[in-house]
């Protein structure tokens, strides 16, 4: 149930037998050559193709997130982390206001993160509500499906060109780039990251056959909509 393609009756109307929703959180920052709305498109998606068959609310993705390291790409925008708490903050309010209890945060964006350390400190303040804050990418059976495929794999690289997040006349590089330095990465500045990083991809081929890339995102459906009906307690 993708709430933007509902109306208020209609949630009125489930929340008097269930009460689920999920909040997907995305982010808008440089993948490369990948849109840089991946995140936000993979974790609506993911969140929309577990809820379908149970017809849970599927609440807007939050387009923008955590990420000032790539700051210095053209188009990336980033948050600060006590107004991305205060926002996380206001809408988890808000879906407790409107008699929502049990809800899954299906995260797209590592730098994210905060928000599921913040999700504990509000269930403390909140003891009638369960939140369930999920890593789509990098659950158990997900990343172990996408190791088995091949295991470098990073930021911008094949394991996020899936058919929704690619562009248009836009053609991927066919060599597999080294991975970087990770730990170099963490001490540098934007600019001096985006010098580094040169495209914006981490590491790995850019692309993979679809074959795989279905056969990992069916692995993730399946791994959310279990927490979605699994125990809450």
């Amino acid at each position: 149930m993708k709430v933007s393609e509902r109306n208020w009756q209609q949630i009125e109307a489930f929340l008097k037998t269930d009460d689920r929703a999920i909040l997907p959180l995305g982010c808008t920052e440089q993948h490369a050559g990948l849109s840089l709305s991946t995140d936000s498109i993979l974790a609506e998606k993911i969140a929309l193709d577990a809820a379908e068959p149970l017809g849970i609310p599927v609440f807007p993705v939050v387009p923008y997130g955590i990420t000032p390291y790539f700051s210095a790409y053209p188009g990336t925008i980033s948050l600060r982390q006590d107004t991305y708490i205060r926002i996380i903050r206001d809408i988890l309010d808000g879906l407790r206001a409107q008699g929502f209890r049990r809800i899954l945060i299906v995260n797209g964006h590592g730098g994210n993160q905060p928000a599921g350390s913040f999700a504990g400190e509000w269930m403390v303040d909140n003891p009638d509500c369960a939140v369930k804050f999920h890593n789509w990418w990098n659950a158990p059976k997900t990343f172990a499906k996408v190791q088995a495929i091949d295991p470098v794999a990073s930021h911008a690289s094949w394991m996020e060109n899936f058919p929704w997040t690619r562009l248009e006349g836009v053609v991927q590089p066919s060599q597999q780039k080294p991975m970087i330095d990770l730990a170099r990465m963490r001490y540098l500045a934007p600019k001096a990251i985006k010098d580094y990083l040169g495209d914006g991809n981490f590491g790995g081929y850019y692309e993979r056959p679809d074959e795989d890339m279905l056969a990992i995102w069916d692995i993730a459906i399946e791994e959310t909509r279990a927490l979605l009906e699994g125990d809450w307690a």
